[in-house]
């Protein structure tokens, strides 16, 4: 049995819907959120886990960032809802475009739509933006156990 849904407020930090903790917690919060789809922010800190020597955040990382904006989409749901926050697996990427670096000091947009779902499985849509600019997009598949 579940619980009536909860009322809950945006934005919300990040660490209250999803099981990474630092150094592997990349986002920050939750922004905006529609059943399936929101919005997360990023600040790319000095000394995060995927930062390289000279600044800038190494390219799988935006592949990250994608799966932990999708998992705080779905935290939030299912804390809405009055269940349990799932844990979640990426399994997979394709067509990841990496179009431009994100620095130290950069502050990240990531929206995320999902774009399919069947028996555990999603597929989820993400674009990583720095202000106007596309840094990364790209599909990726995650499997929720339920």
């Amino acid at each position: 049995m579940t619980s009536p849904p909860k009322k809950m407020t945006l934005p919300m930090a990040a660490q209250q819907l999803l099981p990474h903790r630092p150094p592997m917690l990349l986002v920050d919060a939750l922004v905006a959120f529609e059943p399936g789809c929101g919005t997360v922010i990023s600040v790319v800190h000095d000394g995060d886990l995927f930062v390289c020597e000279d600044g800038t955040l190494e390219p799988v990382a935006f592949v990250e960032l994608i799966a932990q904006g999708y998992a705080a989409i779905k935290g939030y749901e299912d804390t809405l809802n009055g269940v349990p926050v799932r844990e979640g697996f990426l399994v997979g990427s394709r067509k990841v475009s990496l179009l431009a670096e994100a620095r130290v000091g950069d502050r990240l947009t990531i929206d995320i739509e999902t774009s399919g779902h069947l028996e555990g499985f999603s597929v989820v849509d993400g674009v990583v933006r720095r202000d106007d600019e596309i840094l990364a997009e790209g599909s990726i598949k995650l499997w929720i156990r339920e």
